[in-house]
């Protein structure tokens, strides 16, 4: 269930919050950072680039904004850049050339950002460099991966909304009529060829390697219909497995053997176990790292689809997360969870520049964006701060997040807080060396209904093992603990 963001009721501050002295708040609320219990090593954050990087993809600012770490100027504002280090790159599926009389159907309902071209226009040959391919297309999403990958992102996806049109029972990309598997039978191996193909050419000749291959989106749903606004086909796990199988041997034969498969990017958590348990030992075998999406979000087992991954000897990514909560307390709650149950080594949100408060920067449309939602505060809070390399441990309660560095002997700690005003208290005593009593603790502070977007703030203290401060309702903070020893 999504928690219910509460606006306007915020509380003032003590004076000097922060820091009380010696002697911390008898009603704080307390978390024990518990560094026994490691999650492992963070990959990253990131983000899918279609639909906005065929909208935006030409765009230098929303590109630093996105893939770094500096202070960017923004349409008169300066932002913190997100530092984002995974993309996700969709093959399209879409093509207007026809073949033999026949044509692509295009859904009454879609959008023109929402329609990727693909590369591959006809079944006449397989070749790469035949006339049956066009590798010009889809520039403009191509353009924003290399500026990310430019920019620091060292983990790209590739990974396919749908197979292309004329590998499609009727010919429409968006799905069945009535939201069925829309893949055709005999097409089954050449989708796995597309995609293979794809990744082959991007190693020769884009200067990328993709770091994994979904072949899937959201399989499980019935959403995929014919008259739908996006991109997407039903794939019953009997129809996953020999595409999954199909592509372990066509990445074989392209010399891409250490190109792992992630599947099956479910809509939810309870789908994306229930699709790994009826995969057969083969199958299992041919996928590298399990995907999922977080739209249950409240809901579903995370806990149980992280323990068949961790028994399978799998990572799992949180690759796709989205939702309308411009205040950015949804996607914290959302957070959280994973962190405390599902344990993804990565984390990706969906469309981070979109309408309708899905977006964390607002899309106007016509190639007109708007200003940073408190989401993207929100998540810089964590993106900006967790960094990959680092090791995720125990936080000591479901709202707060621990990661270590130990290159840098830093202990970083994302906390969130809803409805009520109150102090957070932090306990380090469990860690060898938990910093100097009297060091100084940077915090950073979005208050999503106040007037602190991302402030940083020197106002905090150890005092021996602990360290506390003040939350407005609604607000995330995070603190980088200097000099901590595991």
């Amino acid at each position: 269930m999504r928690r219910r963001t509460l606006l306007g009721s915020i509380v003032a501050a003590p004076l000097g919050a922060a820091v009380l002295g010696q002697t911390a708040p008898a009603a704080a609320a307390a978390s024990s950072i518990d560094p026994r219990v490691d999650w492992g090593a963070w990959e990253g954050w990131g983000t899918s680039l279609c639909w906005w990087g065929k909208a935006h993809g030409n765009r230098d600012d929303l590109a630093d904004v996105f893939f770094t770490r500096g202070n960017v100027q923004y349409q008169g504002t300066t932002l913190p850049g997100l530092g984002l280090n995974i993309a996700r790159y969709n093959a399209g599926a879409c093509s207007t050339k026809p073949i033999n009389g026949e044509s692509m159907v295009r859904s009454p309902n879609i959008g023109d950002p929402r329609q990727i071209d693909g590369y591959w226009l006809d079944w006449f040959s397989a070749d790469p460099s035949s006339a049956s391919w066009n590798w010009y297309v889809d520039s403009a999403q191509r353009n924003l991966m290399w500026k990310a990958r430019d920019r620091g992102v060292n983990r790209i996806e590739l990974f396919s909304n749908s197979p292309m049109w004329w590998m499609c029972q009727n010919h429409n990309p968006s799905g069945a009529a009535n939201g069925g598997d829309n893949l055709q039978s005999w097409n089954h191996q050449q989708h796995a060829v597309y995609l293979a193909t794809v990744a082959r050419y991007a190693h020769d000749h884009w200067g990328v390697d993709f770091t994994s291959v979904e072949p899937f989106n959201e399989p499980d749903g019935n959403w995929w219909k014919a008259d739908g606004s996006q991109e997407g086909c039903h794939f019953e796990p009997a129809t996953q497995r020999p595409v999954i199988n199909y592509l372990r041997a066509e990445l074989n034969s392209r010399d891409l053997g250490w190109m792992p498969i992630a599947a099956s990017d479910s809509w939810g958590y309870d789908s994306a176990l229930s699709t790994w348990n009826s995969f057969d030992s083969t199958t299992r075998g041919n996928v590298g790292r399990i995907n999922v999406h977080g739209y249950q979000q409240g809901g579903g087992r995370r806990d149980l689809l992280y323990s068949a991954a961790k028994a399978a000897g799998r990572k799992v990514w949180n690759s796709e997360y989205g939702e309308s909560d411009a205040t950015g307390m949804s996607l914290a709650s959302n957070l959280n969870l994973d962190f405390r149950w599902l344990h993804p080594s990565a984390w990706v949100y969906w469309q981070v520049v979109d309408g309708g408060g899905w977006g964390l920067i607002d899309d106007l449309g016509g190639g007109v964006t708007g200003e940073a939602s408190p989401k993207y505060y929100v998540l810089a809070q964590y993106a900006r701060h967790i960094r990959p390399g680092m090791r995720i441990i125990d936080g000591g309660n479901g709202n707060t997040i621990a990661a270590y560095d130990p290159t840098a002997r830093k202990l970083v700690i994302v906390a969130t807080n809803y409805g009520t005003a109150q102090y957070l208290d932090f306990d380090l005593a469990k860690f060898t060396k938990p910093s100097t009593d009297g060091a100084a603790i940077p915090r950073w502070s979005t208050i999503t209904g106040g007037s602190e977007r991302y402030q940083f703030h020197q106002d905090t203290t150890m005092h021996g093992t602990r360290f506390w401060s003040w939350f407005e309702p609604n607000t995330v903070q995070t603190f980088e603990i200097p000099d901590v020893t595991l």
